[in-house]
């Protein structure tokens, strides 16, 4: 590539695309090659231009400072660059990047330029995308508070929106957490507990969660996968959710965290129902 072009082929982009780019290199700096710090494998050479400059006088440390300025730098372009590159490839055809306030994707990559682990990489990327597609969709707070996530923390969120039903929001299912389909994912009361201290759920394992006032018949959604429930009343029921439900930001991470179905669960769930005197009905792969 030469040195006049950019880093993304903005022509080989669509549309929201290229504006979530150009949006990213309004608000943290252009996202091309002629105007960035150098990567980190040229940061090294840059840094001996800058110390061959005879009419400089500095001292050592200052010189070392600028080298590692210059390599710190370097490793931060490449970390927003490669967040921003994956967002883009998924992005709707209907995504409005130009309407994400600046101040949000400011703060956003002020909280992720340091992350340069592939998979906490992926999760950055499909905040900024989400984000894109629909403007407001996650708070700063939810921004602050994957900041500050493990990645152990985050394959624990995922393997707990295994067992999520979807219906306007999510709702995690968790009933007896000494089940072993819950074992099995590494849930338990310490690992739920951890999540609650994280911001992630409200977690009761003395008192269990409702719905109220629904109708008879509802439907809710277990990965795509239509679970229709016939309750008690005509009107004015009450639909147990188990001990766990997610916070505001949990709801916001739980559609983007990756989580696979499990029709093992699915079964157990349609068992926990019926056992509880509901009819159930689902199709279970």
């Amino acid at each position: 590539m030469g040195e006049g072009n950019s880093l993304v082929n903005l022509g080989d982009l669509s549309k929201p695309a290229t504006v979530l780019i150009e949006k990213v290199s309004d608000a943290v700096g252009a996202l091309y090659k002629p105007h960035q710090i150098k990567r980190v494998a040229k940061a090294e050479a840059e840094a001996k231009k800058i110390t061959a400059i005879a009419d400089m006088e500095i001292s050592d440390i200052q010189q070392r400072a600028m080298v590692r300025l210059i390599q710190e730098e370097g490793k931060k372009q490449e970390n927003i660059e490669n967040i921003t590159g994956q967002a883009t490839s998924q992005l709707n055809d209907n995504a409005k990047p130009e309407n994400i306030e600046d101040d949000w994707i400011t703060h956003f990559f002020e909280k992720c330029r340091t992350v340069s682990d592939k998979e906490m990489q992926s999760l950055w990327a499909s905040i900024l995308s989400g984000e894109a597609n629909n403007p407001g969709k996650f708070t700063k707070r939810t921004v602050d508070l994957v900041a500050t996530l493990g990645k152990d923390e985050a394959h624990l969120f995922t393997s707990l929106c295994t067992y999520m039903l979807s219906g306007g929001e999510h709702f995690p299912i968790v009933f007896k957490i000494e089940d072993e389909i819950y074992k099995k994912k590494g849930l338990n009361f310490g690992t739920l507990t951890h999540l609650e201290n994280i911001g992630l759920i409200k977690f009761n394992n003395l008192q269990g969660f409702v719905l109220q006032q629904l109708p008879q018949n509802i439907t809710l959604l277990y990965f795509g996968i239509p679970v229709q429930f016939k309750l008690e009343s005509a009107e004015n029921n009450n639909f147990e959710l188990g001990h766990v439900m997610f916070t505001k930001s949990g709801q916001e991470l739980a559609s983007i965290c990756g989580a696979k179905p499990d029709f093992d669960f699915l079964r157990y769930l349609v068992k926990q129902y019926k056992d509880k005197g509901l009819e159930i009905n689902t199709q279970i792969a």
